[in-house]
């Protein structure tokens, strides 16, 4: 009962200390979470006096436009031809010559138009009057800054041109004869380019009149619209003057709260039903009566503030989880420390156990070892019976090859001198002496075929070198014309013109000319008219020589063992295999390449592909 006492004490302490730490910790986060606007608010502050700069740059450049052009309409004025024109305005190459007067002026100074008014309003000329909106011709007399301009004093308003259609800043001044007013001279710039410009910013930037109208915005959608509804006074001032269209002037969805130091939050809801918060700030022009307005997106401030809420409460956090942790170590070094005998005593058993897997798997281990030791030694064995079987299959392969290749010189040394006989008993000793020639010839080839052999294992030693493709073509021909003419094949040859020089050896080269055509000549023995189509293309550098019988042709089966060593598709006792696997080698070792396959028009065509090489030098063959 004792025991049992104990061992709750710790787990109750663990819990009441547990629950005094998450108490406190919820009782800091609600402050944290009541604490959060007036963090938001801090941070808007700062936010604007981050971006007051930017409002003081659009306001200066606002300004330094309007006193860069309010002093034009006076200077401009006092141009004689303007005074002679309202005087008569029936003169018609006066009236042409202010108008491009006027044009020209306006290219000049950056202005959008200049214009001359008559006392009743009536556009006389204008720097616009080769257009099709043009302002001559119009009636301007319901404008203010006519008015003011008509009666002795600067004209200055800020409306959207009822001919242009474009929004734009009007200065007016009096056109005099001496005391006399005879009318008005009106400029015009437009505030395109200064949108433009604040689009480019992360802000929103727009511009109020006095009656509160946004006439001037980075966005368009704002332009005529108000942050309140307009007074009934400000709306019929506006529509006797036409100064904004009547059916955009609708407010826009904000509400402002006020923040210290001068800055206003200002929620706006878009049409499409954004909400977009914004902290902002104003400056007056006084010389136009404008108020500009910084809009600048107060997510920032708002994204810091959650940073600082969620900073500090992680910071708690992991204060509490550090103090739950270093409680909970405590009660597990009390519960730790009654466990260890216990542990103690379970893990000497476990070693003694242990102990004895581990003799019993160390004997497994030794008598696995030996048993593969044996098993080496017996892997030894075979391997040395392997390679002396690899040995003694090599000798066999050797001795076919020897066998086959022979055949053929053996059988044309045999043929020459039947014909030499022959011709002797005829009494021509020329072709004797050429027969006897090729015997001679015959004889030392057999002599380079037991040396070139090898190719059919490894590379032979004898070097490539200019050789004759000519020369080798003949006389792989002249072999086998008896083989030819026993069993009735003709040879159709294209005709070669010039010495063709290729890479290669002059015996060995004859030897793969007379492995082709003798095949071909077998492919066609039961054929009644054989007929071995001999071609020669030279593409590039390289010269292609093609064999085609007029046979049977082969399957895929037999096409892809063509040149494996011992594969003949000839009946048994009539081929060996050789022939071609070594006459693969042969090219191989050229640079070229052999292949084999069918014709579309029937039979077997197989492809020798050297290398051109130049001619040796009358030096070198000397």
């Amino acid at each position: 009962m004792t025991r049992s006492t104990d061992t709750q004490r710790p787990t109750d302490r663990k819990h009441k200390a547990l629950g005094l730490i998450l108490g406190g910790l919820a009782v800091l986060l609600s402050m944290l979470v009541f604490l959060l606007p007036a963090l938001e608010r801090v941070y808007l502050g700062q936010l604007g006096k981050r971006e007051a700069p930017t409002l003081t740059l659009a306001v200066e450049g606002l300004t330094g436009s309007l006193r860069r052009f309010e002093a034009l309409p006076a200077l401009i004025a006092e141009r004689p031809d303007l005074a002679a024109a309202l005087s008569n305005p029936s003169d018609r190459a006066l009236i042409d010559r202010v108008n491009d007067e006027l044009h020209r002026t306006a290219e000049e100074v950056g202005l959008s138009d200049i214009f001359l008014i008559d006392p009743t309003g009536l556009t006389v000329a204008a720097s616009n009057h080769w257009k099709e909106l043009s302002f001559v011709g119009q009636n301007f007399a319901y404008r203010p800054y006519f008015t003011l301009a008509l009666a002795g004093e600067q004209g200055r308003f800020f409306a959207l041109g009822t001919t242009s259609g474009e929004r734009g800043y009007f200065f007016a001044e009096a056109v005099r004869d001496g005391a006399d007013i005879l009318g008005v001279l009106a400029v015009k710039f437009t505030v395109d380019a200064f949108e433009d410009a604040w689009r480019n910013g992360n802000n929103e930037i727009l511009v109020l009149d006095d009656a509160g109208v946004i006439f001037m915005a980075s966005r368009p959608d704002w332009h005529f619209r108000s942050l309140g509804p307009l007074s009934p006074e400000a709306r019929a001032i506006i529509e006797s003057t036409k100064k904004y269209p009547m059916d955009r002037l609708v407010p826009l969805q904000a509400t402002e709260e006020p923040i210290d130091d001068g800055f206003r939050q200002v929620a706006i809801t878009s049409e499409d039903g954004t909400l977009g918060r914004y902290v902002m700030q104003s400056q007056m022009i006084p010389e136009a009566g404008w108020e500009v307005s910084l809009l600048t997106p107060s997510d920032q401030a708002w994204t810091q503030a959650m940073g600082t809420v969620a900073l500090t409460a992680l910071c708690l956090l992991l204060v509490a989880l550090i103090a739950t942790v270093v409680i909970q170590r405590r009660v597990q070094l009390q519960e730790r420390i009654r466990a260890a005998l216990s542990m103690q005593e379970e893990l000497e058993h476990r070693v003694t156990q242990r102990t004895a897997e581990l003799e019993k798997a160390n004997r497994l281990i030794t008598q696995e070892v030996e048993e593969r030791r044996a098993a080496e030694t017996l892997l030894r064995q075979t391997q040395t019976e392997l390679i002396q079987a690899g040995k003694l299959a090599a000798l066999g392969q050797m001795a076919a090859a020897l066998s086959h290749e022979f055949n053929q010189p053996l059988a044309a040394v045999k043929s020459f001198a039947r014909n030499a006989g022959a011709y002797l008993d005829r009494g021509e000793p020329e072709k004797v002496r050429q027969n006897v020639g090729m015997i001679d010839d015959m004889v030392d080839r057999l002599a380079a075929i037991s040396t070139h052999l090898r190719n059919f294992a490894r590379r032979p030693g004898e070097k490539t070198e200019p050789v004759l493709l000519n020369r080798a073509i003949d006389t792989a021909l002249v072999i086998v014309e008896p083989k030819m003419r026993g069993s009735g094949c003709r040879v159709n040859r294209d005709e070669i013109e010039g010495e063709i020089w290729v890479n290669g050896g002059q015996v060995r080269l004859q030897q793969v000319f007379v492995n082709l055509l003798s095949n071909a000549v077998d492919a066609m023995a039961d054929q009644p008219d054989p007929v071995v189509d001999l071609s020669l293309e030279i593409i590039g550098t390289r010269v292609h020589v093609r064999v085609r019988d007029r046979g049977t042709g082969m399957t895929d089966a037999e096409i892809a063992q063509l040149f494996d060593p011992f594969f003949t598709t000839k009946e048994p006792g009539k081929g060996m295999g050789l022939g071609l696997s070594i006459s693969y080698n042969i090219v191989r070792d050229f640079g070229g390449t052999l292949e084999g396959g069918n014709h579309p028009e029937g039979g077997a065509v197989f492809s020798v592909t050297l290398n051109l090489a130049e001619a040796p030098s009358l030096a070198a063959a000397e």
